[in-house]
């Protein structure tokens, strides 16, 4: 993968870095962040060029997974305009998660990157603590951590997080399955905010995935991240610095949340 499918990657799954602490075995996550219908679409910008459009959206009805409901997730990422022609990405990621553990049964993704192609499939299984995935017919079996999360899955668990409850420079960290391995992902939650966007004003909290040290991203704290500081906990604005410039990711649109957040203009 090319260095900048690496950072557009990085941009359109940003919000899915959680902060996560230790549940029981069976658990059940009060969740009025979100329902069925949401819509959500961001716009990546290097400067004032257009680098490339992501949306995530949950599907109008709930699906029924292994006998559980779970919300159908959908997050589609693809390069735009002269990043397009350099480097062509049209990605897509597919969580089905339980409405009452906010936990993945199953989790897609139809990747195409250049001439790149991947189609895998991972199925969760929480009893045993095992992850099946599925690639060209082939499957692998994965023993992981409880409660283990994928990357879309742990972006809406985050939005059931009360933030009131940790504490400022508190650096938590979450276990999450992708592409084969389990990463221990780090995150600081760095405090309240007022941000403008295009839509107004409005207050935020502010989180700081950490990154390790590489020829690419400004130092560990290059990554910040700007979730409403509402129920609803949407991610309204994402930041990188490279050592080069920087990308930016904005809120473009939404609807159908389950809370009106406040602008004030």
């Amino acid at each position: 993968m090319k260095r900048i499918h690496i950072i557009i990657l990085l941009l359109l799954s940003a919000s899915s870095i959680i902060a996560f602490k230790s549940y029981e075995p069976t658990r059940t996550v009060p969740n009025k962040s979100f329902g069925v219908g949401e819509k959500v679409e961001y716009r990546v910008h290097y400067g004032f060029i257009n680098a490339a459009e992501a949306k995530v959206e949950i599907g109008k009805n709930v699906t029924v997974v292994n006998n559980k409901p779970c919300f159908r997730i959908n997050v589609h990422g693809r390069t735009v305009g002269p990043f397009d022609l350099i480097s062509r990405v049209r990605d897509t990621w597919r969580s089905y998660v339980d409405t009452n553990t906010i936990l993945p049964h199953k989790f897609e993704r139809s990747i195409q990157e250049n001439k790149y192609r991947k189609e895998e499939t991972v199925d969760f299984n929480h009893s045993k603590d095992i992850a099946i995935s599925t690639v060209k017919n082939e499957s692998k079996t994965y023993h992981v951590p409880n409660n283990i999360h994928d990357i879309v899955s742990g972006y809406f668990f985050l939005r059931t997080v009360n933030f009131d409850k940790v504490a400022e420079g508190e650096v938590i960290e979450v276990p999450t399955f992708f592409d084969g391995e389990v990463y221990k992902l780090r995150v600081r939650y760095v405090g309240k905010d007022v941000i403008k966007t295009k839509f107004g004003k409005t207050k935020v909290l502010r989180l700081n995935p950490l990154i390790p040290d590489n020829k690419l991203f400004k130092g560990e704290g290059a990554l910040k991240l700007w979730i409403s500081d509402d129920a609803n906990k949407i991610p309204l604005k994402v930041e990188v610095e490279l050592w080069i410039g920087s990308l930016d990711m904005d809120l473009k649109s939404y609807k159908g949340l389950k809370s009106d957040i406040v602008w004030q203009k």
